[in-house]
């Protein structure tokens, strides 16, 4: 007798009985890493059983193909467990994504299914084609748009890198696929851009408290200027100490790595969401500087995967990402985040904290001081401060609808599905909410 799963996850949902939420979980389920759906089960895991004939199964199977597009056909096996039969369906992960089915589109988050955005389709697709955004052609500016003398400066950098490059400027472009059929790509504009314009704005303040600004300013340049842009933004508003050796020459060291520094400005530069209508930004305080970026993590790497290294890179500009390689300016993609918390670790100074925010991603790193002990005493203060406004907001949410899912949580809170199941466990756990019924058929209750 095979034996059922405990409960739903990534990769298993239960149903009563076949209908078109099976339809939508499989199609979830091949977008994400693939999965089994169990018909004839309840949401809590209670074997019920389903009732079929001859035909039964192989209907099921042609209607999942009908529906959806790319046609994806699951494997089915019927189990008898406890003389009950259950149907299991499983889909692989579809090689051509996304997969739709009635013009929609799912994707396998946590134990649930989310229906992806506009944006969220497209990078679904690019990325199965190896492809990304930044690789397609800018429809709205032309070789007119762009300096050959930055263009000239790269070829520079590049032989000085130790790359052979004998082309003119634009076979340059070409050879890189910077310019496609005489038409720049989006990264060139980017990269080589010879006026200022909004889309690539990051914001620069200079802060004494949270709401005083004591000095600010915007960069708008072509993004490779931007990296000296903003770490001189950041040397001019931080300490430089003089150590004195005893040698003729004495030691500077600045109040953070400036190696670390730099590795978070390019970071920010080159996987920015360059679509969203959001800024960079970057605040500098006395014992702190947070770096936001427009664009988060991807839904398959977590927070905990970046401090283990337990991931694969998947650069969100890829082209980007590759022209700053050959430049010499980093040196393999997802080796940056390592070698910023080395950078800290060699100075024996806080590590930086890394957050999915809002529609982004923040850096925040603290004052490399000898005081360690209190700047972690402050960092925790700081985080549970900020666990508390996150649980106040779910506890809002929960009040204004008892209904209310988990990833509706997060998508309101900005928080991530494994941050509110994290919090909810606390609510739960301290006795503040419970859960009534089951989890897809129950509600919410504030206890005090």
């Amino acid at each position: 007798m095979k034996s059922l799963p405990k409960k739903e996850n990534l990769t298993v949902e239960f149903k009563t009985s076949f209908n078109e939420d099976v339809i939508e979980t499989l199609v979830a389920f091949s977008n994400a890493k693939g999965g089994t759906v169990f018909v004839g089960v309840s949401d809590n895991g209670k074997l019920q059983g389903v009732t079929i004939g001859k035909e039964t199964i192989q209907n099921w199977i042609n209607e999942i193909k009908n529906k959806t597009s790319p046609q994806i056909i699951p494997d089915a096996d019927v189990l008898n467990i406890n003389n009950k039969k259950v149907i299991s369906l499983f889909v692989q992960e579809y090689p051509i994504k996304p997969v739709s089915t009635r013009g929609k589109y799912f994707k396998r988050v946590s134990n649930s299914n989310h229906l992806l955005s506009i944006d969220e389709i497209a990078n679904e697709h690019l990325k199965t084609i190896n492809s990304s955004w930044d690789m397609y052609p800018d429809l709205i500016h032309s070789l007119d748009d762009i300096s050959f003398d930055k263009v000239q400066k790269s070829i520079e950098l590049m032989k000085n890198n130790g790359i052979t490059v004998n082309e003119t400027n634009t076979s340059f472009l070409s050879k890189y696929n910077l310019l496609r059929d005489n038409k720049l790509t989006n990264a060139a504009f980017l990269l080589f851009k010879n006026n200022e314009e909004i889309t690539t704005t990051i914001e620069l303040g200079k802060f004494q408290d949270p709401i005083t600004i004591k000095d600010t300013a915007r960069t708008k340049s072509d993004i490779l200027t931007q990296v000296d842009e903003v770490i001189n933004f950041i040397k001019k508003h931080i300490n430089l100490e003089i150590i004195i050796t005893g040698n003729p020459k004495n030691t500077q060291k600045w109040q953070y790595p400036m190696e670390a520094i730099r590795e978070i400005v390019l970071n920010m530069i080159i996987h920015r969401d360059y679509r969203s209508t959001s800024d960079s930004i970057v605040k500098i305080f006395s014992d702190k500087i947070e770096f936001y970026n427009p664009g988060r993590l991807p839904d398959s790497i977590t927070v905990e995967d970046l401090l283990s290294n337990n991931y694969r890179s998947t650069p969100r500009n890829k082209k980007i990402a590759e022209f700053f390689k050959d430049l010499g300016l980093i040196e393999k993609y997802g080796s940056g985040i390592q070698r910023t918390i080395g950078y800290f670790k060699d100075e024996n100074s806080p590590l930086p904290e890394f957050r999915n925010i809002s529609d982004g991603f923040m850096v925040t790193v603290f004052i490399a001081d000898n005081n360690t002990k209190t700047v972690e005493k402050s960092r925790e203060k700081s985080r549970e401060k900020s666990r508390e406004k996150s649980r106040e907001k779910i506890i809002k949410l929960i009040e204004s609808n008892k209904f209310i899912t988990q990833n509706e949580i997060a998508e309101l809170t900005g928080l991530t599905v494994k941050g509110v199941e994290k919090n909810i466990h606390l609510l739960k756990t301290e006795g503040i909410i419970e859960r009534v019924g089951s989890d897809k058929g129950g509600y919410w209750r504030i206890k005090k």
